[in-house]
């Protein structure tokens, strides 16, 4: 189930990260299976075309998986593996996080390198 995401997670990143691994593709799909062509967030988040739309159809994918793990009743032999399955796509959610406002700042500055620049050298 939270595999779903993380495989997801990686085919959206491929795309906007311009890889075309067919080998890697065709691994995150057999992991996904039939989710990766049915409507909804998950295939939605393994068709993302920009970071935005990346990370707002994982965290979409994130509050499905919190739903499916508080509905998971106590006895359920899955439980602790979702569980952990939550833990790890947390974590990844973070770093995705990062990643993204790190660009961000790399954006921004480049900027303000460019201003700089033309203060020393002014515009004619």
């Amino acid at each position: 189930m939270a595999c779903h995401e993380v495989a997801a997670l990686r085919l959206g990143l491929m795309r906007v990260l311009g890889r075309n691994d067919e080998a890697e593709r065709l691994h995150e799909l057999a992991e996904i299976g039939e989710s990766a062509a049915a409507p909804g967030p998950i295939k939605s988040l393994c068709e993302a075309t920009d970071l935005a739309k990346l990370k707002r159809f994982y965290e979409v994918t994130l509050a499905d998986l919190d739903k499916k793990v508080s509905g998971t009743r106590p006895e359920d032999p899955n439980l602790p593996y979702f569980r952990s399955l939550q833990i790890l796509t947390k974590k990844v959610e973070l770093d995705l996080r990062n990643q993204i406002d790190a660009m961000t700042r790399l954006y921004l500055d480049l900027e303000e390198m460019h201003d700089f620049v033309h203060e020393i050298y002014p515009a004619e």
